[in-house]
């Protein structure tokens, strides 16, 4: 339903680390980005698949809370690389790699905070 989302990241060269290390798993990664002198003063990476950006991280500051975004993984497989790949890349746990059946009988999510405290996460919506 959405088209993309974006937010914006304290540090752009470490979260864009961050990102590129947690998403790969599931089959994204960095698709463009744009300097300070090409936007006029926005600075940011977009990630997705097929050349489609569909996330963005920038920098400017956070008016508010933090975010929570939830990735498509196309299997329990790629949430658990997920989490794995995301605590590596300096990331802190918020939910281990497990069903969630509150939400439906499938549900199989995982959950991290990047370094801006964004509750980031994997989920398969498919039996296993």
């Amino acid at each position: 339903m959405l088209d993309h989302i974006g937010f914006s990241v304290s540090d752009l060269p470490r979260s864009r680390a961050f990102y590129v290390a947690a998403l790969a798993p599931l089959g994204y990664g960095p698709v463009l980005d744009v300097t300070r002198e090409r936007t006029g003063g926005y600075e940011g990476t977009g990630f997705g698949a097929a050349g489609r950006p569909q996330f963005w991280i920038g920098s400017g500051e956070r008016r508010g809370a933090a975010v929570h975004v939830a990735f498509t993984a196309n299997d329990r497989a790629a949430v658990d690389a997920f989490h794995a790949a995301a605590l590596a890349a300096g990331g802190r746990d918020n939910g281990a790699p497990g069903l969630r059946p509150h939400y439906h009988a499938h549900y199989y999510g995982a959950f991290v905070l990047d370094m801006d405290g964004n509750n980031i996460e994997a989920v398969c919506h498919l039996p296993a």
